[in-house]
């Protein structure tokens, strides 16, 4: 796996530094990225002006091996999408982060499927023990708020986010384990890895993603969600709220499928929470 590095940081960062002459030949790259990554090296001199051995110059002064090393970064952060390259007008305002994640959560309600939180609902109370996975942001969150859900029912579930010690774990389950894996676009590798070692030891995969994604084709039972990214990049994705919807759906229905036990741990739950804290007895249990 390559660690690539954004080029145009790297040019921002280094400017003060560069020459007079580089410095043309930054601000040229800058105002058309489209036009320098596809330009030839006697193009690009002639549009900033500049001699050929300028563009070598500044294509090592901003870390590049050579002009071709320079171009390939250039295509690449516009692989990335001219959302990340162009500020884009805010549309929504504060107001919009409520409308987006209702949106979100209309738009994922469509695709619950109610036997299928049955399927998953039978293997996770069957289960030895319940292995949640998620790597990065929101699945790590997700992955912990199941943990969170079920050990109050009197599940054994831990979380793991730890690609390796995923993996670790993967290869110590027994088949009769159950792994829960959440990932918003199903195509992390660490999470592919572990899912696939897990199919290799005969856990069940319950694969929380999109329905489309690599994920999705390991798992033996998918509970799909769907996401809804716009060019405004500085509002976080309501994504992971249709990943926590499902947490609570698949908490809920187990506690109502064991009633009697489930009644049983939240109320010892309760017990020890009010002789700890007080306070009226319409307090959530621990949140």
């Amino acid at each position: 796996m390559t660690m690539e590095v954004d080029i145009l940081s790297q040019i921002s960062q280094r400017f003060d530094a560069l020459r007079d002459a580089e410095k043309k030949v930054a601000k040229c790259v800058m105002d058309n990225l489209a036009g320098a990554a596809s330009a030839s090296i006697t193009e690009l001199a002639e549009e900033a002006q500049v001699s050929e051995a300028t563009i070598t110059r500044f294509a090592k002064a901003v870390g590049c091996k050579n002009v071709r090393d320079l171009k390939m970064k250039l295509a690449q952060s516009l692989a990335v999408g001219q959302r990340f390259i162009i500020d884009p007008i805010e549309q929504t305002g504060i107001q919009g982060i409520y409308e987006s994640v209702k949106q979100s959560m209309d738009a994922n309600r469509k695709l619950l499927d109610e036997k299928d939180i049955e399927k998953a609902v039978s293997w996770l109370h069957g289960a030895r023990q319940i292995i949640s996975v998620g790597m990065g942001g929101g699945s790590t969150m997700i992955s912990q708020e199941l943990q969170h859900r079920l050990f109050r029912l009197g599940y054994a579930i831990t979380a793991y986010h730890d690609g390796l010690l995923t993996r670790m774990v993967a290869a110590t389950a027994e088949s009769s384990d159950v792994m829960v894996i959440m990932s918003t676009t199903g195509y992390t590798p660490g999470i592919l890895d572990a899912a696939q070692l897990a199919k290799k030891y005969d856990l069940k995969v319950i694969a929380i993603t999109q329905a489309d994604s690599p994920l999705a084709e390991i798992g033996d039972l998918v509970l799909p969600i769907t996401t809804q990214e716009t060019d405004f990049i500085y509002k976080p994705s309501a994504s992971r709220y249709a990943m926590l919807a499902l947490v609570d759906v698949i908490s809920m229905q187990l506690a109502v499928t064991h009633k009697r036990r489930s009644r049983d741990k939240l109320r010892r739950l309760k017990l020890a929470l009010d002789s700890y804290r007080g306070g009226g007895d319409r307090q959530p249990l621990g949140d």
